[in-house]
């Protein structure tokens, strides 16, 4: 444990932990109220008590569709994409409803705008070039990493400022595309070593999984960040509504 960083009698009230890596962090004699955890969370003991399970089997029973997600059974799959995509065309039709709002963001979170953004490049990264080895570019619009060489590479453009209606649009195709693939995917094609290309575009780390593992991203992409898309609505339209009272 002396390898550790150790924090003693500090006051991290507030403190906010961003892409950091706390595995085999310990929290001993600490205060926790009101703290919010999101994030990749396992093996995680609270006073004695390991809640991992706990927190994914709430999350299955408010979220269905993780339980899809995670199946090899390919109808299970196509269901799981169509019940994304519906709550997403659902969240666009509430975006569409408070003009300008899709460019909002809080708590430095990106905007929803910006979200469908990072999708357009989820889908051609994870699902194009992982699971059918295409090796074409990406689509400009796209927000990948923001690590180099990958955050403009490969065809993406940061300059680009997109409107919504030609955000969705790529979305809505892209969402066709992969579901007529699932309308033909078998088992066996699910099973096999993903076909990613030989070359230093993203996902490098994808190399050796299979096509099934490939998917499985795409589908918790979508899903987690539907997820924090309308968490962050909900709290401009709570903040905007606030204010109005105010006025």
């Amino acid at each position: 444990m002396r390898s550790m960083t150790r924090y003693i009698d500090e006051d991290l009230r507030g403190a906010e932990f961003r892409e950091c890596d706390l595995t085999g962090a310990r929290l001993i004699g600490v205060v926790v109220q009101d703290a919010v955890i999101d994030g990749l969370v396992t093996n995680l003991v609270v006073n004695g008590v390991e809640v991992t399970e706990y927190v994914e089997a709430e999350l299955d029973r408010r979220h269905p569709v993780r339980v899809l997600i995670r199946s090899d059974d390919p109808a299970d799959l196509r269901e799981a994409a169509r019940r994304l995509h519906a709550g997403w065309a659902a969240t666009i039709d509430r975006i569409r409803r408070a003009p300008g709002i899709e460019r909002r963001g809080v708590n430095d979170e990106w905007s929803a705008a910006q979200t469908l953004r990072h999708l357009v490049f989820v889908h051609d990264s994870w699902f194009r070039r992982c699971c059918l080895g295409s090796t074409e570019l990406f689509t400009p619009m796209g927000i990948g990493p923001a690590v180099e060489p990958y955050r403009e590479a490969h065809g993406l453009d940061l300059s680009l400022d997109p409107a919504l209606d030609e955000i969705v649009s790529v979305r809505a195709a892209q969402a066709a595309e992969l579901e007529a693939w699932l309308d033909e995917v078998t088992a066996v094609r699910l099973a096999a070593p993903a076909p990613v290309p030989a070359d230093d575009v993203w996902p490098p780390y994808a190399r050796g999984r299979s096509v099934r593992q490939c998917l499985r991203t795409v589908l918790n992409e979508t899903f987690e960040h539907h997820g924090f898309c309308v968490r962050d609505l909900d709290l401009i339209e709570a903040e905007d509504a606030e204010q109005g009272g105010r006025r």
